[in-house]
């Protein structure tokens, strides 16, 4: 397993380490104690400044702690600002029948950037905090609706290039519209604009010098965007389209999209200018093709940087969270390793770096709630703990030949625990063929932590035992061939499995 990653054929809340072996994945609790907007579902979340902005019901809303959250959607808001008195006294502009958001940081010379949002049904909102007092009421505030033409509202939105630039509005599915170089709240001044293309756009993306455009049933590219005479949309193809706009997400030097057809890559070639595409989810079709083929999934995504990961999420309104689905996708040195997560509802979800160069990993629930996405040992919903139910599965191994039958005698697993941990260890004979007795599942109990200075408390480890410990466990049965389960479901620590070793002894052939 070291020395092939991804070598498993069910990984349940399982990450595959890019060194080989398989973790099992972190809990997450919650971001404070108090919810941005009770009982109203997440519609998207941005990491801004010192905080978190989160989208739920028709209002938007700002907080440092997740205990104290602020309503940023006002009306009327002075060009100069407002000092934290006459903004919060500004009456509500209410974002009516806001749909999914997406999100744009203009990072100009201000402390923090200009954040705009679009949802799809309202103008787009820009909001803007400055000065660096700890204490929020120190601070001056900015927020306004952006008119693109009219009454358009945009479903999405992306800096690129000195532009803000935005699609998908009902009213106008296939115009891109880009606003004024260095003035992202005109869409009328010096270098402004719109083009007309032949297809609906969910999503947009600045990779390199060109904005890619992707749409439903295609994906394209916007070029020259500076240059009024030589700007252009350029069709990249016109057989691969996107299914969600929320799927969208750059790795590795590569952007990341669901496709019908699996998650895609649109890479640079050697060739300037070119671009490449490429699938990378063949292991995960089956999965990909469910999800892709019902519509009424909320498709949320994010990279985990410290990770090398992407993670996609899929979920119905108004679903219990215990039945959400995603898949994670890290990129080892064979390209993408993929498993599946059971549990994590997320609605909304964001990976950003906050601004002391933090990564920050949100997502929220159905029921409003926030949650650090990777913090603890158990799940969440409704603020009640829920058990992690994870499994590892090996392929049928025939050890070479399928014809011997093996008796088995014991395996040795190799663990790397991070706090009490308790897997089962599970054994399957010729494909779990029912005419064969088949052992229950051995419960490995003995795994020992080690002592490490300064961090181990005493009496609760052992010294001298090593960090990736060799558990021998004895087994019982005989078969052809044989696979291996390792599961648990509880709230116990993150732990990780390594590699497997059998002791087995051929017993005849037929």
């Amino acid at each position: 397993m070291l020395s092939q990653p991804g070598f498993a054929t069910r990984l349940r809340n399982f990450e595959v380490d890019p060194d080989g072996g398989y973790r099992r994945v972190d809990g997450f609790s919650e971001f404070g104690d108090t919810r941005p907007n009770s009982g109203e579902s997440s519609l998207g979340m941005a990491v801004y400044a010192d905080g978190l902005v989160v989208c739920s019901g028709t209002g938007i809303f700002f907080s440092q702690d997740g205990t104290s959250w602020l309503q940023i959607n006002r009306a009327s808001v002075s060009a100069s600002g407002d000092n934290y008195s006459t903004f919060t006294g500004r009456s509500v502009a209410a974002r009516t029948s806001q749909g999914r958001c997406s999100f744009a940081l203009y990072e100009g010379t201000s402390d923090y950037g200009e954040l705009v949002i679009c949802d799809g049904s309202n103008e787009p909102f820009l909001f803007q905090m400055t000065g660096t007092d700890s204490d929020i009421t120190n601070r001056t505030f900015f927020a306004k609706e952006i008119t693109v033409s009219g009454t358009t509202a945009p479903a999405v939105g992306v800096i690129h290039d000195k532009h803000l630039v935005v699609a998908g509005a009902s009213t106008a599915k296939n115009t891109i519209f880009y606003s004024s170089t260095n003035d992202i709240d005109s869409f009328t001044g010096s270098g402004a604009g719109s083009i007309v293309i032949e297809d609906a756009v969910v999503g947009l993306a600045s990779f390199r010098s060109d904005l890619i455009i992707f749409c439903k049933n295609s994906i394209h590219k916007l070029v020259n965007i500076n240059n009024s005479s030589t700007v252009a949309v350029v069709p990249i193809t016109t057989n691969v389209g996107c299914v969600s706009g929320g799927s969208i997400q750059e790795i590795g030097g590569d952007l990341l999209f669901l496709s019908p057809d699996g998650v895609r890559t649109v890479a640079g070639t050697a060739r300037i200018g070119d671009v490449e595409l490429g699938s990378v989810s063949r292991q995960i079709q089956s999965l990909i093709s469910d999800i892709a083929a019902d519509s009424e999934f909320v498709i949320t995504s994010g990279v985990l940087r410290s990770k090398s990961q992407y993670r996609l999420f899929y979920s119905k309104v108004g679903e219990s969270p215990t039945i959400a689905k995603g898949i994670i996708g890290t990129l080892t040195s064979n390209g993408f390793a993929w498993s599946e997560t059971l549990g994590i509802q997320a609605l909304g979800f964001v990976s950003d770096l906050d601004k002391d160069g933090i990564e920050q990993v949100y997502h929220g629930d159905k029921d409003g709630y926030i949650y650090n996405h990777l913090s603890g040992n158990a799940f969440r919903s409704s603020g009640a703990a829920r058990d992690i139910d994870a499994v590892y599965q090996t392929p049928d191994f025939d050890f070479g030949d399928v014809g011997t039958r093996k008796t088995l005698k014991y395996a040795r697993v190799s663990f790397s625990p991070e706090g009490a941990v308790e897997p089962s260890f599970r054994v399957r004979y010729d494909y779990e063929d029912p005419d064969i007795p088949q052992p229950e599942p051995f419960a490995v109990t003995t795994i020992a932590l080690p002592a490490i200075f300064g961090t181990s408390a005493f009496n609760a480890v052992t010294f001298g035992a090593t960090t990736d410990p060799m558990e021998r466990i004895t087994l019982e049965g005989s078969g052809n061939t044989c696979s291996f389960r390792i599961t648990s479901e509880d709230q116990k620590s993150a732990y990780a499995v390594n590699g497997l070793y059998i002791d087995y002894m051929p017993s005849g052939r037929r």
